[in-house]
């Protein structure tokens, strides 16, 4: 595996286990499963994070129903046809089970990839700048990741300045945020987005990184 690859994408989370585990696909005869980890923000309130996990790590009961779990793992994108349509999916590969302790952080991610889209900038009602990035992380065999991330305040005045193309290091969150789809007159889908939330980020070019101003509860 190269090395680089493995850094360029890595993610730890400490949380709950809030589903029970669900059989995603098979490969080269080895079982993944999909299930929800609920983990805490700084705040109250709690992000859930869907996680994707072989079956040689289901087989010690780490992952059982309720259980409080620390994984390493990989932030990863993947189309699946969803009712005749692509539909991009987020989830957290599972690469290793490790022990934790209350001083660790929760919810971490750090990524190095490119810029692919045009940032979109706007203001909220309540005057609050935001911008949305999807960033192109390299994985092996010749595949990408695209995560979308979002940015606030200044990290979003800086981050609509990004051009398409350029490289950039990333830390900040997992975050999952519903929102509803109107399917018809009478019918409202609730759904679930995923995105990053960032802390920090940083040009390849740019010396320091732009940190971000208190968004992260």
């Amino acid at each position: 595996m190269n090395y680089e690859l493995m850094e360029n994408n890595k993610v730890f989370l400490k949380g709950v286990v809030s589903s029970e585990p669900k059989f995603s696909h098979e490969v080269f005869g080895e079982g993944f499963y999909e299930l929800d980890l609920k983990v805490k923000r700084l705040s109250d309130n709690f992000d859930v994070v869907r996680v994707t996990v072989s079956e040689r790590l289901l087989s010690n009961e780490d992952f059982a129903l309720g259980k409080l779990v620390a994984i390493k793992g990989q932030f990863r994108s993947y189309n699946k046809i969803c009712e005749g349509k692509s539909k991009l999916l987020l989830t957290v590969f599972v690469r290793e089970v490790i022990d934790f302790d209350d001083t660790m952080n929760p919810n971490i991610v750090e990524l190095s990839g490119y810029v692919c889209k045009e940032p979109i900038f706007r203001t909220t009602p309540f005057g609050r700048e935001i911008c949305d990035v999807l960033v192109a992380v390299n994985r092996a065999y010749n595949k990408s990741d695209y995560l979308p991330c979002i940015a606030w305040g200044r990290n979003a005045r800086f981050v609509k300045s990004i051009k398409v193309g350029e490289k950039v290091d990333i830390i900040g969150r997992i975050q999952s945020r519903e929102y509803q789809k109107k399917l018809n007159e009478n019918e409202v889908l609730t759904k679930t987005a995923y995105e990053i939330s960032l802390n920090k980020i940083r040009v390849e070019n740019m010396e320091n990184f732009i940190e971000n101003d208190g968004q992260l509860a």
